[in-house]
């Protein structure tokens, strides 16, 4: 009999990476029952509603959640979404539900994350008929791959891999025909902080060697090196969730930095103060009619130690902004 393997750092590191997995899920879960957005997908990911979550955490999520979207949509829109979506640490996510109710679906999603995600994702949609319902109506052929850790359908697909291990990424996307030649938009949501530098340059790398017309679309902290970034530090270590990139999350510039050194065309990065800022404002006003919110000034600090970075590559000339439009 085999001996059994000790536990290593990084399987204590990988493993408090998963949890902000169900961290996000519940976030989102109580935003979207007090009305802050529509999501009505994200109840059979969450058990349920989960305890109160403060006002400026709610606001948080919703400039996230708009901000993120704006750009994804925007990608689709100009590409006719004759596209692919690669999310990379995709978790809990509802992009694929949410996209087919818009009809903005792209020719395929292809989503990412730790096999043990991936298992509880895939054992969701199987048991619950609302999401297994969007699956089905857009598959067409006899061809489903339904397993414990990878899901493959004609629009949409899910793959348990290590997002460090480049070659093994590589290689299961192509085994579930992901085409290089369509524009591609990545996202990363709170991912390349929990790799280390050079883990998370190589990915990023990959994927501007990958495709030829390409948006990439990350969310994650910046100013980290003062000194309420060094607490958000501390109080992840206390969890020994450790931010292995935070070097890169220094700066606006140190965001951008990353997407013009790994070969892309153009990259450009916005706190989130200034994204909540450039949302449209009538939405805005009534998301804050929503709740009162007493602590204005720790809204500001979260929105600016947190941030949306975007690159490309643009030989079809599709073109991005971030506009309030």
């Amino acid at each position: 009999m085999a001996a059994l393997q000790p536990f290593t750092c990084m399987d204590t590191a990988d493993e408090a990476v998963r949890a902000t997995c169900d961290d996000a899920t519940t976030c989102k879960r109580f935003a979207t029952s007090k009305g802050y957005w529509k999501d009505p997908h994200i109840q059979y990911f969450a058990r349920s509603v989960g305890e109160r979550k403060a006002p400026e955490i709610n606001r948080g999520y919703y400039a996230r959640v708009k901000g993120v979207n704006h750009l994804l949509d925007a990608f689709l829109r100009k590409s006719d979404c004759n596209c692919q979506v690669i999310n990379l640490g995709a978790g809990l996510d509802t992009v694929f539900w949410r996209l087919k109710d818009e009809n903005l679906l792209p020719q395929k999603i292809f989503e990412v994350d730790f096999p043990t995600v991936v298992a509880r994702k895939i054992h969701n949609i199987k048991t619950k008929s609302p999401l297994s319902k969007h699956l089905i109506e857009t598959h067409s052929t006899d061809s489903l791959i339904l397993d414990t850790h990878s899901l493959d359908s004609d629009r949409y697909c899910i793959i348990g891999a290590d997002l460090r291990e480049i070659s093994k990424l590589d290689e299961q996307l192509k085994r579930f025909h992901l085409n290089p030649d369509l524009p591609t938009v990545l996202l990363s949501e709170c991912v390349l902080v929990y790799m280390t530098p050079s883990q998370s340059s190589n990915l990023v790398r990959w994927a501007a060697e990958t495709f030829h017309t390409a948006m990439f679309i990350n969310y994650e902290q910046v100013n980290m090196s003062d000194r309420f970034g060094q607490v958000m530090i501390e109080n992840l270590q206390r969890r020994q969730c450790s931010l292995a990139g935070a070097e890169l999350c220094h700066s606006l510039e140190t965001q951008k930095e990353r997407f013009v050194k790994t070969g892309w065309e153009h990259a450009d990065a916005l706190d989130m103060m200034t994204v909540y800022s450039m949302l449209p404002q009538e939405d805005v006003a009534r998301m804050e009619c929503l709740e009162f919110l007493d602590e204005k000034e720790l809204l500001q600090q979260l929105l600016q130690h947190y941030s949306i970075s975007w690159a490309s590559k643009d030989k079809l000339n599709l073109g991005n902004s971030f506009s309030s439009s």
